[in-house]
């Protein structure tokens, strides 16, 4: 017996925007299963790399640097800290302000997170070779950059 053909159109099948979003769906659907497996949500994960790759920083800055809105930020934050990921103290230079720090606990989490993810990656893109992935990140990374230009840090702005 032959394998059933696509019933969608050759025409939309050929719409990048189209087959990007479809890639998307996809993509956020093992990742968010992988999480919540563990109790997490992507959120979580942004902001603990945030953290372990730029060091503390205040809830506005961890918004900058994940994209996450300072509104839900404040409900992420609630989340890490009753976990024990991450700790708020109060800002040496601005007290008006909370400083995040990750903690060990939080180190630990992000390893466990990363595994999770890494797993997730693998699975989407089992289809293509090692070269195409380097490739399919390569190009969307110029994509992402031309529609999205990295955020102007403050010392970039002098």
């Amino acid at each position: 017996m032959s394998p059933t053909p696509d019933p969608t159109p050759a025409r939309l099948r050929a719409i990048p925007s189209r087959l990007l979003a479809g890639a998307a769906v996809a993509a956020d659907r093992l990742v968010s299963e992988r999480l919540a497996a563990e109790g997490a949500r992507k959120w979580h994960f942004a902001v603990l790399v945030a953290l372990t790759e730029a060091g503390a920083a205040s809830q506005a800055e961890l918004s900058r640097r994940t994209g996450i809105y300072r509104s839900d930020m404040v409900a992420v934050l609630n989340e890490l800290a009753d976990a024990e990921c991450i700790r708020r103290e109060p800002d040496p230079t601005d007290r008006r302000r909370n400083v995040i720090t990750l903690t060990t606990t939080g180190r630990r989490r992000l390893e466990r997170l990363d595994t999770l993810i890494a797993d997730a990656q693998r699975e989407l893109l089992a289809p293509l070779t090692p070269a195409q992935q380097d490739e399919l990140t390569r190009l969307l990374n110029v994509l992402t950059e031309h529609h999205h230009p990295p955020h102007a840090r403050p010392h970039d702005a002098q």
